[in-house]
């Protein structure tokens, strides 16, 4: 635990050089000092400031010779928790900033564990292979069916975060009402130590998505002609893309996908966090950002350009491929139904950066559905009043009226 506390220590000075030397090569060549910098800054100031760091707790141990630890860290309206993977040689292994609380992921009401059943499932082939999960409406079929995609980062089957599970309430919720659904561990969850440092959005959806299409098809319960793609945040970005190298796939559900290019969204973001926690730190991260953003915008960018000069420590290959993907031209392009959701609430995806986008290209087509749910933030759970991460943290459960929306949508 020792290690921990010490990268911990680090983290609470502003030393990101030096904490990033405890990393082992893979996690540092995926976590530059810059993009770990740009995590704890944000999320210190989502949670209205630093107050103190409270006691390593052993964790769950997860593959053989890791041990996993978690630390609290107490802030003015929220906690957190640092959670580290240490190898035997000490270094880390993993690293996930976590909501923090005692409180357990609980059933959703509109759930009934009665009406489907649940298999473990390998989807695709090889050394990147993810294990996911399928939840089957009891019956004979064949159900409409439906592959969930979680947003950006290193993400488990259920978009896990902190107590909250919304992509497996969206599971329940949707086998619930006659809906076959797939989900899985993201492969920068299940695999990021046999990821290229230069992996792309790209590497990071598509393999396992158009695998996770191509296990539907083959069974049985499921209408191979009605397999839809549910995507949230970055999940909803790339499902278009997604369709395009798949154009059996019979639809698309775009949960607060965003739309305004990334590398301006990172920056709006920081701005309004700054609100929530100004001070010297926050106005600095502000800063770099759009130096970063500026990198990304311009001709300057190129293969070679070091991940430290840009947003959010990805890699220039990352960063070029998000440039020259239009999630909004692509779905243009396509002519399956979609229906696109958007949470009032929200402010990493909102309505006048990001949802107005779809509207300008897609609200013409009497086949795509849009659907605003005014007190709903990024999680598409409901609350009131500012929204700020701390929320987050706070056990919720995706609306009932978003399940209903969608379930209605892949019964039409």
């Amino acid at each position: 635990m020792e290690e921990a506390r010490g990268f911990v220590a680090r983290l609470r000075a502003e030393r990101f050089d030096e904490a990033v030397e405890l990393f082992a090569p893979p996690l540092r060549a995926a976590v530059s000092a810059a993009a770990l910098r740009l995590a704890w800054v944000t999320e210190v100031a989502g949670h209205g400031g630093f107050e103190s760091v409270e006691e390593p707790v052993v964790e769950a141990a997860g593959k053989a010779g890791l041990v996993r630890v978690s630390i609290p860290v107490t802030c003015t309206s929220g906690s957190f928790a640092v959670v580290v993977s240490v190898g035997g040689d000490g270094l880390l292994q993993g690293l996930r900033l976590d909501p923090h609380g005692s409180a357990e992921w609980q059933t959703p009401q509109y759930a009934e564990a009665e009406r489907f059943t649940e298999r473990e499932v390998l989807v695709g082939t090889g050394p990147l292979a993810v294990p996911g999960t399928l939840s089957l409406p009891v019956g004979p079929g064949p159900w409409p069916a439906v592959v969930l995609l979680s947003g950006g980062g290193p993400f488990d089957r259920d978009g896990r975060s902190g107590p909250n599970k919304p992509l497996k309430d969206l599971a329940w919720g949707l086998a619930s009402r006659q809906v076959a659904v797939l989900r899985f561990d993201k492969v920068t969850f299940a695999h990021p130590d046999r990821l290229s440092p230069h992996f792309t959005m790209a590497d990071e959806y598509l393999p396992s998505a158009l695998a996770a299409v191509r296990l539907l098809r083959q069974l049985p319960e499921v209408a191979a002609d009605r397999i839809h793609l549910l995507g949230h945040s970055m999940g909803g970005k790339v499902a278009p893309r997604i369709a395009a190298a798949d154009p059996s796939i019979a639809g698309l559900a775009l949960l607060a996908a965003d739309a305004q290019p990334m590398h301006e969204a990172a920056v709006r973001v920081a701005r309004y966090l700054a609100t929530l926690s100004p001070g010297a730190s926050s106005d600095e991260l502000v800063a770099t950002l759009l130096g970063q953003a500026s990198v990304v915008a311009s001709a300057e960018l190129t293969p070679d350009t070091p991940s430290h000069l840009l947003p959010l420590g990805f890699s220039a290959a990352y960063w070029l491929d998000l440039r020259a993907y239009d999630p909004v031209a692509t779905a243009a392009g396509l002519a399956c139904p979609m229906l696109i959701l958007q949470g009032g609430r929200d402010y990493q995806v909102t309505v006048a950066d990001d949802l107005t986008r779809w509207q300008a290209a897609l609200a013409h087509r009497p086949e795509v559905a849009f659907r605003i749910h005014q007190d709903a933030n990024h999680l598409f759970f409901p609350g009131s009043g500012r929204p700020t991460p701390a929320e987050y943290a706070r056990p919720g459960h995706v609306e009932p009226a978003v399940v209903d929306d969608i379930a209605t949508w892949l019964n039409r």
